[in-house]
């Protein structure tokens, strides 16, 4: 379907740096991360969680490397995954230098946190050597006392001022191959510094609202605030911050940027909250086929409503549709077209067979090969 007017997102134009073997900003896609919460150290359960992102979707995974056997475990972890890992530095230099000849493939860092001007050039060539980009990383709750004494209070102007400054540092050193964080747990802080930071500069910006919260209330807060943000065309990667498992930062980062048009992947489900007009259990198919076709990463829709009030309707827009219909005999919809109908039989295995066929169809006309035709219903 092609996208109408009032959908289009004019993304801010950016230079494009690599995370790894990943682009970030410029006219790639806007990438999705998280970051452990094991002790970096515990290879095995790092390496673990690290697969879990993968699977989950997840492009760019971040580490914390808060002493050097965390920074120097990442040679053992970068060898078992296959996403770039991005190290969590913040004040010791030579913890950035372990990271860098341990395989990370970025550097989160404050320049102007970890020492002398010798200090700093020491990590950018460390960063240059090893193929390192890196994240200038600034935070409302923890910015340089002259600023907090400056403006009296974390504002928009006092990070974007600090982003900036750490930015100068590395351009003086002829690095530039770095994007910039300017995160806050408040939301309305948080994206009016982004909003100022974009126009200032043209590097890529990595979107987060720290400290959101648990899965809830996080996901409502990151998406409130990175939402925004998104529309106006504001972002090129993206964090949700969240208290709860990581893989749940993922879901909640690809769903943002799905409601938004701006990447799909996977099924997105458009479901009726159900009312005494459903003709079946909306709530708990929706539940189960949500569950049962977690695996597929195809982008493809699917709609499930309970009766035929909006049904027709939201099945023409979708890949698969299915409207609940009178004496247990209900309609499929397939490409926005009557299908047929489904009488006495298992909603969401019949559902998940035809969203798999769909998805076979779909990758096999990318390839060229020939497609897998949709069996007759029975």
């Amino acid at each position: 379907m092609s996208v109408r007017p009032y959908r289009d997102i004019h993304r801010r134009a950016c230079r494009k740096i690599h995370v790894g073997k990943v682009p970030v900003g410029g006219d790639a896609p806007i990438t999705v991360q998280s970051m452990t919460n094991t002790v970096t150290s515990d290879v095995k359960a790092t390496v673990e969680q690290v697969q879990a992102l993968e699977r989950a979707g997840a492009d760019i995974v971040r580490v914390s490397c808060p002493d050097q056997e965390s920074a120097l475990a990442l040679k053992d972890i970068v060898r078992q995954v296959e996403v770039p890992i991005v190290a969590d530095i913040h004040f010791h230099y030579k913890r950035a230098i372990e990271a860098a000849e341990s395989g990370a493939a970025c550097l989160r860092i404050n320049p102007g946190n970890i020492g002398s001007a010798e200090r700093v050039r020491e990590v950018i060539k460390a960063a240059k050597d090893h193929g390192c980009s890196m994240r200038i990383g600034v935070n409302a709750g923890s910015l340089e006392r002259d600023l907090l004494e400056k403006y009296g209070e974390p504002c928009p102007e006092a990070m974007v001022e600090s982003a900036l400054n750490h930015a100068k540092i590395l351009e003086d050193n002829d690095f530039f191959e770095f994007k910039i964080s300017c995160k806050a747990s408040d939301v309305f802080l948080a994206a009016a510094a982004y909003q100022q930071l974009a126009e200032a500069c043209d590097y890529p910006l990595h979107l987060g609202i720290t400290e959101a919260g648990g899965l809830r209330s996080g996901t409502v807060k990151s998406s409130i605030g990175l939402g925004m943000l998104l529309w106006a065309g504001i972002g090129d990667t993206i964090r949700v911050s969240l208290s709860a498992d990581p893989v749940e930062e993922v879901k909640v980062g690809y769903d943002m940027l799905k409601s938004l048009g701006l990447r799909r992947r996977g099924v997105t489900v458009i479901s009726c909250p159900s009312c005494a007009r459903q003709q079946f259990q909306v709530i708990k198919t929706v539940e189960m086929l949500e569950e049962r076709l977690a695996h597929i990463t195809t982008p493809l829709t699917l709609s499930v409503i309970g009766c035929v009030v909006n049904g027709p309707g939201e099945a023409r827009e979708t890949d698969i549709g299915f409207t609940g219909g009178g004496n247990n005999t209900h309609q499929v919809y397939i490409s926005g077209v009557t299908d047929h109908r489904l009488k006495d039989a298992d909603i969401v295995d019949h559902l998940v067979e035809l969203v798999e066929k769909k998805a076979a169809e779909l990758e096999a006309a990318k390839t060229g090969a020939p497609a897998p035709a949709l069996e007759p219903a029975k």
